[in-house]
């Protein structure tokens, strides 16, 4: 099912090609903003979702269109991957200059120079396996994403094959023998997290694991919060640097399984009871540090 758009929106198929490889994509420019949007948000689908039915269950588009953003929704195809997954656990694709990320921050570029917008207005976003890439890109990519937004995804280097994906998923995946990448100029990729604690296909632990390999892995919390919406609790960590910019959140939701928090009932994995994870991720990548 395609979301519905403003009459004055676009929404159009493209396809990108570089020297990585190609992929198809859904491009999403606002009405307010069509040819000068304020910003960007690349959106990656979970496995067996396709850019259309993550575009719906996130209701992004809508969000998009309040803020003035543009969005890019890549489709990763069966052909690529038996499920329709991003191949975050191959070692190819976990590293920079090569394999899908390589191809998704090539895409990434050339919408930037399209739009001329810079690093500091260019995000990144997935679920599951799309949360995973987000992780990858944020961490080879720095000079490209100024933010991510990782719902129910795994810390780059958590697997190296299929088997060890499985075993990360089920049982939380710690990273290991993967190169660091060095932060840019540009300066660290800040990160908001969304991990349902009752998920049955990636285990919540892989949410500190996300922390930890970006803060160290005796990191506490600057401080913590515990609200609820809707008779659903939900605690909220802020991760800060020794200036007191917050670095990371991260959302741990109650009685929440492996769906998008707050999405729509059209969409495949989404949880209509919130908190609202589009929503807050909007916030966060627009609400930028001093």
């Amino acid at each position: 099912m395609s979301p519905r758009i403003p009459s004055e929106a676009q929404y159009l198929t493209r396809r990108h090609r570089s020297a990585a490889g190609s992929r198809s994509f859904r491009l999403y420019l606002p009405a307010s903003h069509p040819d000068r949007p304020k910003g960007l948000i690349l959106m990656l689908h979970g496995c067996n979702q396709t850019p259309e039915d993550f575009a719906t269950g996130t209701h992004m588009n809508a969000l998009a269109e309040k803020h003035g953003l543009a969005l890019a929704y890549p489709a990763q195809t069966k052909r690529q991957n038996r499920g329709a997954c991003w191949n975050w656990f191959k070692p190819r694709h976990q590293m920079r200059g090569t394999g899908e990320p390589a191809i998704l921050a090539a895409l990434t570029r050339k919408l930037m120079r399209e739009f001329g917008l810079g690093r500091d207005d260019v995000f990144v976003a997935g679920l599951s396996a799309g949360g995973a890439m987000a992780t990858i890109l944020a961490d080879v990519y720095p000079d490209v994403f100024a933010a991510a937004g990782v719902h129910s995804g795994l810390a780059r280097g958590a697997a190296w094959d299929t088997l060890s994906a499985m075993s990360a998923m089920h049982s939380g995946g710690a990273p290991t023998g993967i190169a660091a990448i060095a932060v840019t100029r540009a300066g660290p990729v800040r990160r908001i997290i969304f991990q349902g604690a009752d998920d049955r296909s990636v285990n919540p632990l892989n949410a500190g694991f996300i922390v930890a390999a970006e803060m160290g892995e005796d990191v506490a919390p600057t401080r913590v919060g515990k609200r609820s919406v809707r008779g659903r609790d939900y605690y909220r960590s802020f991760y800060a640097d020794p200036k007191g910019a917050v670095l990371i959140e991260l959302w741990m939701i109650e009685g929440s399984g492996h769906a998008w928090s707050g999405g729509r009932a059209a969409g495949s994995y989404t949880d209509t009871k919130g908190p609202d994870a589009s929503a807050q991720m909007v916030r966060f990548f627009l609400d930028k540090p001093p």
